[in-house]
Formats: C-alpha cells, structure tokens, sequence
C-alpha cells in the first residue's frame, strides 16, 4: 500500500495485528518492543519532560535534564563540549548524520561569504576562494528543509523550522570547524550570516539552529527513509518473489528479520497522526511526510552503494580528511560484506548467464523497482541483473543499508556475521561465513586498537556492534 503519496510502498497493513503471523514479532520481541519502549520513556523521564519539548527553553541547564539519565562516554563528553566548535565539527563526521557534510568545490551564490568575513578563521593566510580551490572548504545544506511546514499540532506551542547552510574548515590541525553559517535559503538584511566572530550567544544559536535541522534530516531521512523503510521494500520483495529454499532468500532472511514489524509498528505509533512525532518533533504534524516526499527524488541506488556515496561528497581521501571514522570503518565493512556476498554468488551462479536465467531472483529485483522505488527510472534501481559482479554488489547494498549503515544512524547493538537460524547447509556456505565471521573479527580489531586512546571513541561501525537488521 501507499501510506502516503510519493513514498516507497510498504505492507498493506493498518497495525501489527494485521501483518502475515510469519512476519510478525514473536511473542518475545513484541514484548521486548513494548517493555524496551516504556523503558526508555521511564529511564530518559521522557514523559516527565515532555511539556520541554512543547514550550520554550530559557537556560542550557535544561540540556542537563535531559542527559542526567544517559551516561556514558559519547554522551558525557558531547555534554561538556557541545557548545565548542571542534565538537559542532566532529559531529558533522562522526555524529549520529555523517552523511551530509560534502566538500565545497565552488561557493553557492545563495551564501555570500566574503574572505574579509570569515578572514580571523583561515589559517593558511589565503583567501576563501583559495582555501575552497585547495580542498580545505566544506558545506552542509538544509536546502530540503526549505518550506517544510512547522508542527501546529498544538495551537497553544509556535514551532519553528530553518533550512540553514554552513560552511566549514579543515584548520591546521586537520579538524572541522564551523566558519559561517546562514539561516535560510535566500540572502538578505533579513537573513544575516552569523560568524564565530560575532557575539558569544549569537554565534551559539546560530549552531543550535544547524543542529536543530540535522536532527529533523537525520531522524526522517536518514534513519527512517534510507534504513527502515528501504530494506522494507527489499523484505517485501524477497517474501514476494524469492521461495524459501532459494539461496538469495537463505542469505536475506536474517537482514530483514522484523523490518516490516518494526515499520508497521513505527507507523502506528510514532509517525502517524498524534504519534510521538507530532508529540515532540517541529517536523511533526505533517512536516515529516513532505520530507520524505521531496527526499525520494535523491534517493538513487549509487547513493546506497556507500563507497560511491562517499566519493559523490568529495569525502573519499583518507589524506585530506584523516578523522572521519565513519567512512573508514564504513568501507571495511562494505568491502568485508562485499567479499563474503561474492563468494556465495560464486557457489550458486557458475556464469552470468546462470544469473540472467534466474528468474525468481530477476522477478525480485523487479519488484523493489517496480513498487518500492515507483519505477522512477531517475533512482538508478536495476530492472535486472545481468552480471554476478552486479549481483554481489547489489546484495552488499541490501545488507549494509540493514546492517551497517542502520547502526551507524541508529547506534550498535549486535552482531552482524551471526546467523542465529541456520538456512544454509551447504559445506562451501558455511566455509564462507566463517570466513566473513573472521575478516569482521579482524576490523573489530582495528577498530578497537584506533578507540583505545580516544577521549571520543568511535564504534558505531564495530561489527560487534552491528546489528543484521534495523530491527533488531
């Protein structure tokens, strides 16, 4: 069904009652979904706070409510730091949304940026124009949040949207620091670009604003569009197209394991209508489902492919941007997956012709074409697959978006490698997951070795803390 005009087609189904028994939470996980729900409501005081969400804030120390509950090392070190501009940065890399920030190649008209502006913030005694030719500029625009319209759910509570631009540098010390920032699109006496440079509070809200918009883009588009409800339309099609004892299906089943429970249950809760998100969101209210909407028109299939994806933001050299952990680890990852999904297409497809002949497996990747992404032919979504080359990769794009990525916007868990149901019996099978078990086990090590002395560790990626699904 549509749940609403322009998104990808999801289960037809009003509530988890409704859903296939087979797909559904065993009666264990839906107790868990409910008690872990209420649970974080009662350890957060989510419910006690809940009038913050829905009023204005006058004091920082209303930020140290809401973080008396959490307590470890990312969430006490973000809340001593967070007002500082190598923090704001170091988000923009390794935060909860590491996916926007892109290299500034040419300065966008709409941000008129002088040198003579941001002149006390460049360190290399070059002008801006010289600094962006030299690689050291980057961006991050909100423009998909331009118009978007603010929650109004509560007549009694005015919430408000921006749709900012900032831009950043990579300082000497090879770290990211906010330069200038613009609230909105469109320049003007009405729309100032605010400056570290300018008054202490100023400069601080015009921070908190950008991090406003990252939480709406990251919350509705990269955790719920381009993790949940993808591998949704990749569940559908594999319960749809592929039999049980096809060996494509033996190696999904475990990365689709109650997606579609978790999004059915998502849309019954949380961002339907008087759902948590009209409770506590400024994109509540209908603004999170024009998000999405305008969101699908970039949503490709080289996009999902993450080693492309990087390259397309000019956040690729290792060299240049030495301190983005998510990337680094991202690519292990990807490249470990990538290796185990091409021995299996090598133990089940002898040739490409024996890929093209499948025609169950040609059958399910028409349908994620054809239904979850519309049949736009602008998303770059194969119709069929004529290579076992083209195969692995697109198995490697189902898997990461599931798994790996999942957990880098969604935060670890475990355990990607695991298969708790064995559909596999094959020997060769068995032989090339214990080897993927053992090239994760591997990155787990480097990636610990890289943490061990980090006042602010990275782990999202750590395979031992990747979940196969984004549901569980």
């Amino acid at each position: 069904m549509e749940w609403n005009p322009g998104f990808p087609l999801s289960i037809d189904a009003k509530c988890h009652r409704d859903l296939p028994r087979d797909i559904q939470f065993d009666s264990e996980k839906g107790v868990d979904f409910v008690l872990n729900y209420s649970k974080a409501m009662e350890n957060l005081f989510i419910n006690r706070f809940m009038h913050m969400f829905q009023s204005s804030w006058s004091d920082f120390a209303d930020f140290e409510k809401i973080f008396v509950k959490i307590s470890n090392t990312i969430s006490e070190r973000v809340m001593n730091h967070w007002q500082e501009d190598l923090m704001f940065g170091y988000q923009f890399l390794n935060g909860c949304n590491p996916v926007l920030i892109r290299r500034c190649t040419e300065l966008p008209e709409k941000l008129p940026v002088t040198t003579e502006m941001v002149d006390c913030s460049l360190e290399r005694q070059l002008s801006l124009e010289q600094e962006v030719q030299q690689g050291n500029i980057f961006i991050v625009d909100f423009e998909l949040l331009d118009g978007i319209d603010a929650n109004k759910t509560d007549p009694c509570t005015l919430q408000f949207l921006a749709a900012p631009i900032c831009l950043l540098y990579k300082n000497l010390a090879n770290k990211i620091v906010p330069i200038a920032i613009q609230l909105s699109q469109i320049p003007g006496d009405e729309n100032p670009i605010f400056l570290p440079s300018d008054a202490k509070y100023d400069w601080l809200l015009a921070k908190i604003w950008v991090r406003s918009s990252d939480f709406h883009v990251h919350q509705t588009i990269t955790h719920l569009l381009r993790t949940h409800l993808v591998s949704e339309v990749f569940g559908i099609a594999m319960y749809r197209q592929l039999p049980a004892v096809h060996p494509i299906f033996k190696l999904l089943v475990a990365h689709v394991r109650f997606t579609i429970a978790i999004n059915t249950k998502a849309r019954e809760q949380l961002i339907c209508e008087y759902g948590l998100f009209d409770k506590a969101n400024a994109t509540g209210g209908g603004g999170h489902v024009q998000m999405v909407q305008r969101a699908m028109q970039d949503l490709t299939y080289t996009s999902l492919c993450f080693p492309e994806a990087i390259k397309a933001r000019g956040m690729d050299s290792t060299e240049d941007i030495p301190y983005y952990f998510y990337r680094d680890d991202g690519l292990l990852v990807w490249e470990a997956i990538k290796k185990f999904t091409a021995e299996v297409v090598g133990i089940y497809y002898e040739s490409d012709q024996v890929v093209m002949e499948d025609q169950e497996l040609q059958d399910f990747v028409k349908d994620v074409y054809v239904y979850g992404m519309r049949g736009r032919k602008a998303s770059g979504f194969p119709k069929s697959i004529k290579s076992r080359e083209k195969l692995s990769e697109y198995l490697t794009v189902v898997i990461f978006t599931a798994s790996a990525q999942h957990a880098a916007v969604n935060f670890g868990q475990l355990f990607l490698g695991m298969y708790p149901e064995e559909h596999f019996i094959e020997k060769p099978v068995k032989e090339a997951m214990a080897r993927f078990r053992k090239d994760l086990e591997a990155i787990v090590s480097v990636i610990a070795e890289r943490n061990k002395n980090k006042k602010l560790p990275y782990y999202y990626l750590s395979p031992d803390r990747i979940p196969n699904s984004v549901a569980i």
